[in-house]
């Protein structure tokens, strides 16, 4: 059965997508700038921590399988992934590729640069808020995965004796 998204929302969810291919492609072309110098092991962590957020990307995105889509809507294929990574993210995807920014900012050097990771940032909020609501109605047990599991990072709960 193929999900009906209405014509808006597929001119929605194309606009959020062209959005953050545009700013990560202006975060990366973006040359370094000097306001911080970072010591060599300082960049070393960064840049593993780039790697990390593409490799959490990455496997998050091959764990959805044909349910993948390059919009943010349901697919025919689409199921709702409640273990792996997403057992501790709602969205492992934007939780790999906001670590990947973050820490290619940090390791930048540029002012410019940071002002279009906070933009990527804003991006993803909005984007993930807007794609939850066509989660919620594609799947009926959404609202209740959302409660226990955060969005882009683990939920810890604190337990109270």
């Amino acid at each position: 059965m193929t999900p009906d998204h209405s014509s808006a929302d597929r001119t929605r969810a194309r606009t959020f997508v062209i959005a953050q291919f545009g700013l990560l492609a202006v975060l990366l072309l973006m040359p370094s700038g000097s306001l911080w110098q970072l010591s060599w092991d300082v960049r070393l962590g960064l840049s593993l921590l780039s790697y990390l957020g593409l490799l959490l990307l990455l496997v998050a995105g091959l764990s959805l399988g044909r349910g993948l889509t390059a919009i943010p809507l349901p697919n025919e294929h689409a199921k709702l992934r409640t273990g792996g990574l997403y057992r501790f993210a709602r969205h492992p995807i934007y939780s790999g590729l906001l670590l990947f920014a973050i820490a290619h900012t940090a390791e930048s050097g540029s002012g410019w640069t940071v002002v279009f990771c906070v933009l990527l940032v804003g991006l993803l909020v909005a984007k993930s808020s807007w794609e939850e609501v066509r989660l919620a109605r594609h799947f009926p047990d959404y609202a209740e995965y959302a409660r226990r599991t955060g969005r882009f990072m683990p939920r810890f709960h604190v337990r109270q004796s």
